[in-house]
């Protein structure tokens, strides 16, 4: 219980661009998902599935992200493409987690969201614990139906987050925590 309490204290988010490798592979990566696949789920739906990018196949969806960026904002400088380009390229391994929720009789969508957000913080947990860093972020392409149809998702999916995965490079700082005081309640009191 102390080991699994102090990993939670522990775990920082680690910006992409000071992660390289190595970054989990095979049964490691295997292992990993299957780990942040084991989150609530209600009514066993599997609300979310995994795309992961990996060695070349980062330069092939980083090259997706540069083109519609410059479609997007033809005005944009070669530095500005190059920055977009570099944001899918500097952690060895990506996972984006994928929520496919749908309308369901019993199970709200929200719920489903959730569940996949639950994925995105239960990998980052995991990859903690094997000793990696990672960062969970979304980015503008996020949002893009282009660059989504171009990473494989239907028209009714959605990325809940990019899981970028490696091994630090500098030391993690922490980052200001929220004083509890401030958002904690008790209700009736």
């Amino acid at each position: 219980m102390t080991d699994t309490l102090s990993l939670l204290k522990q775990r920082r988010s680690v910006p992409p661009q000071f992660l390289a490798a190595p970054g989990p592979e095979g049964a490691q990566l295997d292992e990993l998902l299957a780990i942040a696949a084991r989150v609530p789920d209600h009514g066993k739906l599997v609300p979310w599935r995994f795309i992961v990018f990996k060695g070349e196949a980062r330069e092939q969806a980083a090259a997706v992200v540069a083109r519609v960026f410059r479609e997007r904002n033809p005005q944009a400088s070669e530095d500005q493409v190059a920055f977009e380009r570099k944001r899918l390229t500097h952690a060895p391994v990506i996972v984006a987690v994928v929520s496919r929720a749908r309308e369901h009789v019993k199970i709200p969508l929200w719920e489903q969201e959730l569940s996949a957000g639950a994925v995105c913080m239960t990998m980052l947990i995991a990859a903690c614990a094997m000793g990696y860093a990672g960062s969970w972020l979304t980015n503008w392409f996020s949002f893009d139906r282009e660059v989504l149809r171009d990473f494989g998702l239907a028209e009714d999916e959605r990325i809940a987050g990019f899981v970028h995965l490696g091994t630090p490079t500098a030391p993690i700082s922490d980052r200001d925590r929220p004083v509890m005081a401030d958002i904690v309640s008790t209700y009736g009191a």
